[in-house]
């Protein structure tokens, strides 16, 4: 017999989608059947499956320990250990600042994302135990580019990461992000378009009018300091979509510094020879929260912000553009 408590980590899920977690091997009938036939208990009684599981709650699985192997087995968990630069840290969720160069999510290449550093954090400061991962994954909420920098949120416990997706998906959290454009602007602007994505290129393009498959897409900016040839612009995503600041700056003639895919050559070139910079200086630098209740309370109506890197610090320090009012950031 394998006896199990339900965590706060695993509270707030149907009892099915626990135990296919439980018993990742297992086909569903399986433990349908082990319910009906009480091998499978919850609280010491019959279940059918579809409870809400509370913390404190007690499971009990009557099967031999040949079968359980069989239906638990687990692959390894990846994870990876680093220096993460924490923002905001509670038994919910975690904001943390993520360099330019790290992956957001795992991809196709293997290389080590955000996620696998933040099991890695998890496991390493006791948060998250080993036992855990047989029926959570804590996993970030929002995706930067590879080469954005700022901030990333996380759920560390199940209902943390339910509350913080439901909030991104519904867009209630304002995104604002720093970036040096081309082009010397002067007044504040909303402009809209169409985003269509090329997959198999991974790369998408915008349009004013609308067109087969493009999505609509919303960005404010304001400029915040500008020198002859460039502005550092604060930018609110009204929609998220793949590359969206990047290619409609740069769709209206303003492309990011540094931006191989969607900049200006010549204006790269320069930051390039000027300062070494290899990537688009975009930085994710605030997550404004709204009113909330909940498990996030804590965060209603708080906004948090991500320090710039050093490299983008010492562009704008040798271009100019940290001399002006910063009125505008608020």
């Amino acid at each position: 017999m394998k006896e199990f408590q339900i965590t706060e980590n695993e509270a707030g899920q149907r009892f099915d989608k626990y135990l296919a977690k439980l018993l990742r091997n297992a086909p569903k009938s399986f433990f349908y059947k082990m319910l009906r036939k009480k091998n499978i208990t919850l609280n010491g009684r019959k279940a059918t499956g579809n409870e809400k599981l509370n913390t404190g709650d007690q499971i009990r699985l009557f099967l031999s320990d040949e079968t359980f192997s069989k239906f638990s087995q687990q692959e390894q968990t990846a994870r990876a250990v680093t220096d993460l630069d924490i923002i905001y840290e509670d038994t919910d969720i975690l904001l943390i600042n993520k360099p330019a160069g790290m992956l957001s999510q795992p991809d196709d290449t293997k290389e080590p994302s955000m996620v696998e550093y933040l099991i890695g954090y998890l496991l390493q400061n006791g948060s998250l135990t080993e036992e855990n991962l047989r029926t959570f994954h804590p996993s970030v909420c929002n995706r930067l580019d590879k080469n954005t920098s700022g901030v990333i949120a996380a759920g560390k416990s199940l209902a943390g990461l339910q509350e913080l997706s439901t909030l991104f998906h519904d867009r209630t959290v304002h995104k604002d992000y720093l970036c040096i454009v081309k082009g010397k602007l002067t007044r504040s602007r909303h402009i809209r378009g169409y985003l269509h994505k090329d997959a198999n290129l991974n790369k998408v393009s915008v349009s004013p009018t609308k067109e087969k498959d493009a999505q609509p897409i919303e960005t404010q900016y304001t400029p915040i300091c500008n020198n002859e040839h460039a502005t550092l612009l604060k930018v609110r995503l009204i929609t998220g979509r793949t590359h969206q600041i990047r290619a409609h700056l740069a769709s209206e003639g303003h492309p990011l510094a540094g931006d191989a895919k969607y900049g200006s050559q010549e204006f790269n070139r320069y930051f390039r020879d000027h300062y070494g910079l290899k990537h688009q200086l975009l930085h994710a630098y605030r997550l404004t929260f709204p009113e909330l209740e909940g498990k996030l309370h804590n965060l209603s109506e708080k906004h948090f912000e991500a320090v710039l890197p050093v490299q983008f610090q010492h562009i704008l320090k040798e271009e100019h553009l940290e001399e002006c009012s910063y009125e505008n950031l608020e």
